[in-house]
C-alpha cells in the first residue's frame, strides 16, 4: 500500500515538475520574443524623461532625447554615488549644458525597484504626467513593469536602447546571452508576482 502510494506521490511530483519546466521554457520563449529589436524614431513628445543607467549607451541617447525637445527634464536613475555630473557630461560633451538646467542624478537607486520609486518621487515632484522611459532593449519589460506599478496614472513611452549582444548575433546562438536573458526573464517574474502581492503604490 505504502509502495503503492509511493509511486503515485512521484509519479504527480514527476509530472508537476514536467509541467512547471515547459510553462518555464514556453515562458522564456514570449520573454525574449517580446524583447524589441529594432530601434525606436519617436514621433511623441513627454513631460520628462527617465533613464535607467546600466549600458554605456542609454545616457547618451537619453540625453540626446532631451537636446531634441522629446521632454522637459531628465532623470538618470542609479548613479553611484561617486560619480559627479562633470563626468557624465564628458559622454556627450555637447549637450553639457543641459547639466546646468535640466538634469537630475539619483543616486539612491540600487535596482529596478528602486528606480521605478525614484522615478515615482521626481514625476510627482515636478507634476509631470507622461515619462518616455529609455533602458536596455533586453531590461525594457522588467523596467516597464515596475514603472508601471508605481505609476498607474502616468502615460509611459518605452525608448529601447539595442543592446549590442542582441544585435550581433542571434540570443541562441551565444550562451552568454542566452544566461542573461534567462536571469533577466527569472528577474521578471519575480518581480511580477512582488507586484501581485503588493497593492500599495501610494
Amino acid at each position: 500500500m505504502f509502495a503503492s502510494l509511493a509511486r503515485i506521490i512521484g509519479f504527480f511530483t514527476m509530472t508537476a515538475g514536467a509541467a512547471g519546466a515547459v510553462l518555464l521554457g514556453a515562458g522564456y520563449c514570449w520573454f525574449v520574443l517580446n524583447i524589441p529589436s529594432e530601434e525606436v524614431q519617436l514621433d511623441r513628445k513627454a513631460d520628462g524623461i527617465v533613464v535607467l543607467t546600466g549600458a554605456a549607451a542609454r545616457i547618451p541617447d537619453a540625453i540626446e532625447l532631451l537636446a531634441t525637445d522629446h521632454g522637459k527634464r531628465l532623470l538618470i536613475s542609479g548613479v553611484h554615488r561617486d560619480t559627479r555630473a562633470r563626468e557624465i557630461a564628458r559622454l556627450t560633451p555637447v549637450y553639457s549644458k543641459y547639466f546646468a538646467c535640466c538634469i537630475d542624478l539619483d543616486r539612491s537607486a540600487l535596482n529596478t525597484f528602486g528606480n521605478a520609486l525614484e522615478a515615482k518621487r521626481w514625476a510627482r515632484q515636478h507634476n509631470f504626467n507622461s515619462l518616455i522611459v529609455v533602458t536596455s532593449n533586453w531590461h525594457m519589460q522588467r523596467a516597464m513593469a515596475e514603472l508601471e506599478h508605481q505609476l498607474p496614472d502616468v502615460s509611459l513611452i518605452s525608448y529601447p536602447v539595442i543592446s549590442p549582444k542582441l544585435k550581433d548575433d542571434p540570443w541562441w546562438s551565444n550562451l552568454d546571452t542566452a544566461r542573461l536573458l534567462f536571469a533577466e526573464y527569472l528577474k521578471y517574474l519575480f518581480a511580477l508576482l512582488r507586484m501581485h502581492l503588493d497593492t500599495d503604490t501610494t
